[in-house]
């Protein structure tokens, strides 16, 4: 992919590409069905994108992914952060 691209995503979202790309990397394997995992994951995911995350928030997006077994993935997470089903 051509830099530029990610200089324009970067200026449109705040959000450092290479933030992007190692939180991408350090999901590879991890275990989405444990808890805790999860939770650090949407806390990582909620610094990048500098929105908090408050407890009622983030338990609602664990438990949608540990116990209804949705999949993790950044659309998901933006659409729980931004308050969608």
């Amino acid at each position: 992919m051509e830099n530029q691209f990610f200089k324009n995503i970067e200026s449109k979202t705040g959000v450092s590409m290479k933030d992007v790309f190692e939180l991408a990397n350090s999901l590879q394997g991890a275990n989405f069905k444990d808890e805790a995992t999860v939770r650090n994951v949407i806390k990582r995911v909620s610094q990048i994108a500098n929105k908090p995350v408050n407890l009622e928030t983030e338990n609602k997006i664990v438990e949608s992914i540990v116990k209804d077994g949705k999949n993790l993935d950044f659309s998901t997470l933006a659409n729980m952060l931004n308050g969608k089903k």
